[in-house]
């Protein structure tokens, strides 16, 4: 029989209790965008570059989610 690991604290495997949630507003995306460029640049004031550079990304993401966001809106209003 094949050994099962311990189950951590706070980990769940039924799948069904999660959710995604629906599509993210521009004000979570700002938000988010600002947090992830103010850790960004924390860490590159701290001399970290590794973690800079991953939370740039991060912030990267977001920011592509708020132009994505805007360019769908504007479509929607030119037609």
């Amino acid at each position: 029989m094949p050994r099962r690991m311990p189950k951590r604290p706070g980990q769940n495997t039924n799948s069904s209790k999660f959710h995604r949630p629906e599509a993210q507003t521009p004000q979570n995306a700002r938000r988010n965008y600002d947090r992830y460029l103010a850790l960004a640049q924390a860490e590159a004031r701290s001399g970290d570059r590794i973690a800079a550079e991953n939370y740039y990304q991060h912030a990267e993401h977001y920011l592509r989610t708020m132009h994505e966001s805007a360019a769908r809106a504007h479509s929607g209003r030119a037609s």
